[in-house]
C-alpha cells in the first residue's frame, strides 16, 4: 500500500501535541521556583532539590518508555496506545501541582512537590517520546524532517509562551493584600487549571489528528524479546556515536538554558526593576523570535548545513543574552526606569531567543537523522530511544536548570519574600558575576559537542541509499 504524502492538518496535528510540553516546561522553568519559593515560602534550595529528586527518578523510565514502545504491538500501532492513555493523568497532576494545600509544613509541601512533578513529569514521557517518535516514521527525507520539526517546536514555543504571557499579562495582577503580581497565589492557580485544559485538549487533538496514519507506520519485526536483549538494545542504542555528540550538547543546552529562564524572573523583577506588564512584553517578543527562527532555519540548514548552522547560532545566543547584563555591571548600561531601558533589553532578547531557537530546530531534525544510521549499523530502528535520550535532555531543562539556579539564589544570599525595591544591590551584582560566567561557560560545551556531530546531508543520502538496497534484496532474492 502506497504511504500518503503528509498533509498540512496532519503536520498540524504532530505538531499541536508538542503544546503539552510546552506548557509544562515554560511552566517549570519561568514560574515553579518563584512560586514555590517567594508565594508557597519554601527555601529555594528546597524546591530546587525536590525537582531534582523527581528529575533523577523520572529520568530512569524515559529510556524504557521508549523501549517498550518501539516494540509495542497492538491494531493501534506502537505510539497511539500511549498518548492517548496519558492525557488524563497529565492534566490532573498539572493541576495539582500549582494548588498545593494550605497549611502544610515545609517537609510535607516537599514531599508533595516531589510526588506531583514526578507524575507530571512521568505521563509527560509517555505522551512526548512516542509523538516525537512519529517524526522519524512520518519521513526519512532529509530537509523534510527539518520541516517536521519546526511545526513541532513552533507548537512547543507558541503554546508555551502564549499561557506565559497570559500568565503576566491576565492571571497575575496586583490586589490589595498582594500588590505585587508576581506573588500573588491566585493567579498561580488560575493558570494551573487553564494550562491543565490545554494540555489535556491538544494531546487528544494530536492524537486524534495522526491517528489515520496508524497503516503507513513501521510496526515492530521479529520476536519478542526478553528483559536482557531489550535492555541491550535500549542501551546499544543510546550509545550511538552520532547520537552521543546531540545528549551532550542537549545536556549543556538544557543546563544553560534552564538556568538562564529559571532566573529570568528574577532577573526582570529585581535586577531591572520591571513590571508584571513589562515582563510581558518580554514573551510577546518570543513570538517574533519564533518566526523569525522558523524563516530562517531551513536557509540555513541548506546553506550551511544543519550542524554548522547549530554551531553558529549556539556562539550567537548567549553572546546576545549576556551583554546587557556586563554592560550593566560596566555602568554603561541605561539605569533602571530609563525610557531606553526596555527597548535595548527586548532587541537584545529579539535577537539571543531567535538564535537558541534555530538551535533547538537544528538538533531536533539532527536527532531524527540518527535513526537511520543506527538501523544501518544495528538493523533495528530505535525511534523511541531516541525520542527518550532527546526528552531526557529537554527534562533537564527545568531539573537541572532549577536547582543550578536555587543553589546561586542560595550561594548569593537572595532574601525569600522580598519587594521588588527591597534587595541589597550587592547581592544583585553578585548574583550577575555568578551567572554570567556560569552559564557562558555550559553554553560553550554544547558547542563543542555540535562540532562532534558528523552526519551531513551527503552521509545521510548515502545511508539511505544503503537501506533500500538492503531492503530489496531480500525481494529479489524471492
Amino acid at each position: 500500500m502506497h504511504e500518503p504524502p503528509i498533509s498540512r492538518p496532519t503536520k498540524a496535528a504532530y505538531g499541536v501535541g508538542a503544546v503539552a510540553l510546552g506548557l509544562k516546561d515554560n511552566g517549570f522553568s519561568y514560574l515553579l521556583l518563584l512560586f514555590y519559593n517567594q508565594v508557597i515560602g519554601l527555601p529555594a534550595p528546597t524546591v530546587g532539590l525536590a525537582i531534582m529528586i523527581a528529575l533523577i527518578a523520572d529520568a530512569m523510565l524515559d529510556p524504557v518508555i521508549g523501549q517498550v514502545s518501539d516494540n509495542w504491538r497492538s491494531r493501534w500501532g506502537r505510539r497511539h496506545p500511549f498518548m492517548y492513555l496519558s492525557a488524563v493523568p497529565i492534566a490532573v497532576s498539572y493541576f495539582l501541582l500549582w494548588h498545593p494545600p494550605l497549611g502544610w509544613s515545609d517537609q510535607a509541601l516537599f514531599f508533595y512537590l516531589i510526588a506531583t512533578a514526578m507524575v507530571i513529569r512521568t505521563f509527560i514521557a509517555m505522551f512526548e517520546i512516542p509523538s516525537a517518535a512519529m517524526g522519524a516514521e512520518l519521513t526519512s527525507d532529509y530537509h523534510a524532517r527539518t520541516d517536521l520539526a519546526a511545526w513541532r517546536a513552533a507548537f512547543n514555543w507558541y503554546g508555551g509562551l502564549i499561557m506565559v504571557m497570559l500568565t503576566f499579562r491576565v492571571f497575575l495582577t496586583p490586589t490589595a493584600e498582594q500588590p505585587v503580581a508576581q506573588l500573588n497565589r491566585a493567579g498561580y492557580e488560575l493558570y494551573g487549571l487553564v494550562s491543565s485544559l490545554v494540555m489535556l485538549a491538544v494531546i487528544l487533538i494530536s492524537a486524534a489528528g495522526t491517528h489515520h496514519r496508524i497503516p503507513w507506520m513501521r510496526q515492530p519485526t521479529g520476536l519478542r524479546k526478553g528483559p536482557g536483549a531489550a535492555l541491550r538494545d535500549m542501551f546499544q542504542a543510546m550509545l550511538n556515536r552520532a547520537l552521543l555528540p546531540m545528549l551532550g550538547a542537549g545536556v549543556f543546552n538544557a543546563m544553560a538554558y534552564g538556568l538562564s529562564v529559571a532566573l529570568s524572573l528574577y532577573f526582570n523583577t529585581y535586577f531591572w526593576g520591571f513590571s508584571a506588564g513589562q515582563v510581558s512584553l518580554f514573551i510577546l517578543a518570543q513570538f517574533g523570535s519564533s518566526a523569525l527562527a522558523l524563516w530562517i532555519a531551513a536557509p540555513l540548514s541548506h546553506r550551511m548545513g544543519k550542524r554548522n548552522a547549530a554551531i553558529l547560532c549556539k556562539v550567537l545566543a548567549p553572546l546576545f543574552g549576556v551583554t546587557p547584563i556586563v554592560l550593566r555591571l560596566l555602568d554603561v548600561f541605561p539605569a533602571n526606569g530609563s525610557a531606553l531601558l526596555l527597548p535595548i533589553m527586548l532587541v537584545f532578547h529579539l535577537l539571543s531567543v531567535t538564535a537558541a531557537s534555530v538551535v533547538a530546530i537544528m538538533v531536533g531534525s539532527m536527532c531524527a537523522d540518527v535513526v537511520e544510521d543506527h538501523e544501518l549499523k544495528t538493523g533495528r530502528r530505535a525511534e523511541g530511544v531516541m525520542a527518550a535520550a532527546n526528552l531526557f535532555v529537554n527534562k533537564t531543562t527545568s531539573g537541572i536548570g532549577i536547582f543550578a539556579s536555587s543553589m546561586v539564589l542560595a550561594l548569593v544570599g537572595f532574601p525569600a519574600g522580598a519587594a521588588p525595591q527591597g534587595v541589597d544591590p550587592q547581592i544583585l551584582r553578585d548574583l550577575a558575576l555568578v551567572y554570567v560566567p556560569a552559564v557562558m561557560a555550559m553554553h560553550g560545551c554544547a558547542v563543542l559537542c555540535i562540532w562532534r556531530y558528523r552526519i551531513t546531508r551527503e552521509s545521510h543520502a548515502q545511508t539511505l541509499a544503503l537501506l533500500a538496497e538492503r531492503r530489496a534484496a531480500p525481494s529479489l532474492e524471492a
